[in-house]
């Protein structure tokens, strides 16, 4: 029997052969928090019959099912690999580093057709009964990427889903041993794409990545459920960088708006040999949007740059995450 509280939640993950057929979980992740849940779309008989003064129970409808929210939870040295594929679209399979236990996975952006999710989230009753609600063709819309000085390293990923149901069995959850990445770990590297140096003064980092997809795919014939939400825009890449004016790089890149290659970067606890734990976004082209440096009072100037990440021509962004599991 779990506690009947969210200290006996659980959240299971994979991926989909077919999109909204349910694929039992095979990883299960520390998440801190989710609000998926069914969205319903119902119509209501407006039919006059005498005397009638109440609609008829009997004549309401469900015309659509779908279902959507957000999942937060901190970056971890293992089982990240599902929501970064469905995320960024790659099909990735972990490279071996040599003949150690590290394994590299690279998360190259491309389109994101085929590539949903099964989630099962286990939510407690207070008698520690936990029922189970099994959301279908997941998929990410956007990941929200957050780090500062004594932060973990947080993600928060939006979902849209097909449909939730609740008869497939939950399974049993088992976590492997993980760690979060942290801002002890962290590193800011700003310059020429390949060449990249650490930047100074760096306080705080924010990347959200958003795809642009239609998720108003319903046709008649399906049972008011929707079909793969399909790309319908071009990806959309922001973020801050909070800092202590120590220097003029930042300020400098938004005067002349020239773009530069950004690497925010975590490396953690040594895997074997020289590969360690490891968390990387890289993007190629970025330009500052705004924010130079004002003085409000006594304290120290403290910036915050916001920026657009941009294609440059030949590099895509990426997403790099090294740890032991040998399967995303």
């Amino acid at each position: 029997m779990a506690i009947g509280s969210g200290l006996g939640a659980q959240l299971g993950v994979a991926a989909e052969t077919t999109y909204g057929t349910f694929v039992a979980p095979a990883k299960f992740v520390e998440f801190t928090k989710e609000g998926l849940q069914l969205k319903k779309t119902t119509a209501q008989s407006a039919g006059i019959a005498a005397g009638r003064l109440l609609p008829l129970s009997s004549r309401r409808v469900v015309t659509q099912r779908q279902a959507a929210g957000a999942i937060d939870m901190e970056v971890t040295t293992k089982a990240m690999g599902l929501f970064l594929q469905a995320l960024m679209g790659t099909t990735v399979t972990p490279v071996q580093q040599a003949t150690t236990s590290a394994y590299l996975q690279t998360h190259t952006l491309a389109d994101v057709a085929g590539k949903s999710l099964s989630i099962q989230v286990g939510v407690p009753l207070t008698t520690g009964t936990v029922t189970r609600k099994n959301f279908l063709g997941c998929k990410v819309m956007s990941g929200d990427f957050s780090c500062g000085v004594g932060e973990m390293l947080t993600a928060s990923f939006d979902i849209d889903s097909k449909n939730v149901e609740e008869t497939s069995v939950l399974a049993a959850a088992s976590y492997p041993e993980m760690a979060p990445f942290h801002f002890g770990q962290m590193a800011l590297k700003l310059g020429a794409y390949g060449a990249e140096t650490a930047a100074a003064g760096v306080r705080k980092v924010s990347v959200k990545i958003e795809r642009g997809q239609a998720t108003d795919r319903f046709y008649a014939g399906a049972s008011g459920l929707k079909a793969e939400p399909i790309t319908n825009d071009q990806v959309k890449i922001s973020g801050t960088i909070e800092t202590d004016y120590v220097d003029t790089i930042l300020d400098d890149l938004h005067t002349s708006d020239a773009p530069t290659s950004l690497i925010w970067e975590f490396i953690g606890p040594t895997i074997e040999s020289t590969y360690a734990s490891t968390f990387r976004i890289a993007l190629p082209a970025v330009r500052i949007d705004e924010a130079p440096p004002t003085v409000d009072g006594f304290d120290l100037v403290k910036p915050t740059f916001s920026f657009t990440g941009l294609f440059d021509g030949t590099n895509l962004p990426k997403i790099e995450y090294m740890s032991t599991d040998i399967t995303i």
